[in-house]
């Protein structure tokens, strides 16, 4: 049983072949600013991206009638429930419209199911970046019309919850976890009995600041700033996420140029590098509030837990609240051919979107 694995990201496109459990090849090809500056929009850069997919598999020997099935990475759709849905063309239409919101993960399912068409297997996604667990109370904000919404990395944090849940000897389902999947953008989630029943709005750049996103902004500050008159409601939106966090102060998104800064005394890096932190440890501190104390174990992932500086630092916050587990980068492939596997060996049953 073979199954390709498509991970379209915002300066990536990623693959990976896994034959049964096995990871049997993987490919990340880099995209420049300058390749991405050539297509005005996401859904525009479908063909460039279908391109790259091929020729990887060409150079690697595979054919696409080599596999069984294809799993992607989902992108924005409506709410859904976790699990593996089998893509249609419904959801194809709804991701290239960005009908819910422009992201590079909204490519995936629609790669995934032009590609599988052509041989006559399935397309898949699993946990996509819109699955929606919050308990209502988490979503009622302080202005009637307006509610918190889940869009974080739910198939990184699930997959790394239940990593943490075989150490403690546990099942994800008969655990809580706060998870913290810190990225290019940083979610922090609450999972009670494999729910994640609160959390970030990652995409939009709620939450702590991250090298990219702005993170909680004071209200009023935000206001005037959006009507001063000397930003586009675009440009607001690109302060936000994009260009916010990281980025705004020190004019870079990686953390590893920021630590060269704090080396060479740069005191104004330390201090952002400083608060960065804090807000995590803060989110992490909210998080213990929300299950009541009873955490099983708080769970870092994602790719700046590739720094021990970073880890250390947030444990010295909230090593008291639980035991830590780190799973530095992102275990996505993996999950998304494992949900994929589960379908094919029929011990879970795809849903169809609508």
């Amino acid at each position: 049983m073979k199954i390709l694995i498509i991970n379209p990201g915002s300066t990536s496109t990623k693959i990976s072949i896994f034959e049964d459990k096995k990871e049997i090849f993987k490919e990340k090809i880099a995209h420049s600013k300058d390749e991405i500056a050539k297509f005005p929009h996401i859904p525009d850069q479908f063909e460039f991206r279908k391109r790259i997919v091929l020729d990887a598999l060409k150079r690697a020997g595979f054919n696409l009638k080599d596999f069984s099935a294809i799993g992607a990475r989902g992108g924005n759709t409506h709410p859904l429930e976790a699990g593996t849905y089998r893509v249609n063309k419904k959801m194809v239409d709804d991701l290239m419209k960005s009908k819910y919101g422009e992201h590079a993960s909204n490519l995936g399912a629609p790669l995934a199911y032009t590609l599988a068409e052509e041989v006559g297997i399935p397309a898949f996604i699993v946990d996509a970046v819109i699955v929606d667990e919050m308990q209502p109370i988490a979503k009622i904000t302080g202005l009637k019309g307006i509610e918190r919404e889940a869009r974080d990395h739910p198939l990184n944090q699930k997959a790394a919850a239940r990593e943490a849940a075989k150490k403690l000897g546990i099942t994800y389902e008969e655990g809580n976890f706060i998870v913290a999947h810190l990225g290019g953008g940083i979610s922090i989630a609450s999972h009670r009995k494999g729910k994640m029943i609160d959390e970030n709005n990652a995409l939009n750049g709620d939450g702590p600041f991250s090298p990219e996103r702005a993170g909680d902004l004071p209200n009023i500050a935000l206001v005037n700033m959006c009507f001063s008159g000397k930003y586009t409601k675009e440009e607001i939106l690109k302060f936000l996420a994009g260009k916010g966090g990281l980025v705004s102060h020190l004019g870079t998104n990686s953390l590893i140029k920021v630590e060269e800064m704090i080396e060479n005394n740069n005191k104004y890096a330390k201090l952002v590098f400083d608060a960065m932190v804090y807000q995590i440890a803060k989110e992490i501190g909210k998080h213990s509030a929300v299950l009541k104390g009873k955490v099983d174990a708080i769970v870092l992932t994602g790719g700046l837990t590739h720094s021990k500086k970073l880890v250390n630092e947030i444990k010295s916050y909230v090593s008291f609240i639980a035991p830590i587990f780190v799973y530095p980068g992102e275990h996505e492939m993996e999950a998304i051919a494992r949900g994929v596997r589960r379908v094919l060996q029929g011990k879970e049953k795809a849903k169809e979107y609508s």
